[in-house]
């Protein structure tokens, strides 16, 4: 069974707590992403950020994307893989938690980050199917 390095992107692109949302937004646009990991000045993984946190707690609430910094929107603990655990442990994690993007920690550094999308190349539909049923529910 692969490991969470061997599905994962590796290298993601990381917005700091101090950076507005605008930017934020940018990079996901410029990279054709929908969630970016927020990283400390330490080069660790501080949360994430999505484009629905940017829509739901920004511009729907009339926010200016420019003036809300990156930081403001980090909720609780991150859900994180190890990089070397394997797909069926990326698979009940993802589930358990209901999320669709995952970092991927080796030791205290990001490395990657699996996506939903991530999942479907890598593992046959079966596993696939399950995720998404999974993650689907109420």
């Amino acid at each position: 069974m692969p490991t969470a390095r061997e599905i994962m992107t590796p290298d993601p692109t990381c917005v700091r707590a101090a950076d507005p949302v605008f930017e934020a937004a940018v990079r996901m646009a410029d990279h054709e992403v929908g969630a970016l990991p927020i990283c400390g000045e330490d080069d660790r993984l501080a949360g994430m950020i999505t484009d629905r946190d940017i829509v739901v707690r920004v511009l729907a609430q009339g926010k200016d994307p420019r003036a809300v910094h990156v930081g403001e929107l980090a909720q609780g603990e991150t859900v994180t893989i190890g990089a070397d655990d394997d797909a069926a442990e990326l698979l009940r994690t993802m589930a358990e938690h209901q999320v669709r993007r995952v970092p991927v920690i080796d030791g205290h550094r990001l490395v990657g980050v699996v996506a939903l999308a991530d999942v479907a190349r890598s593992l046959d539909d079966a596993g696939t199917g399950l995720l998404v049923e999974a993650l689907s529910k109420d």
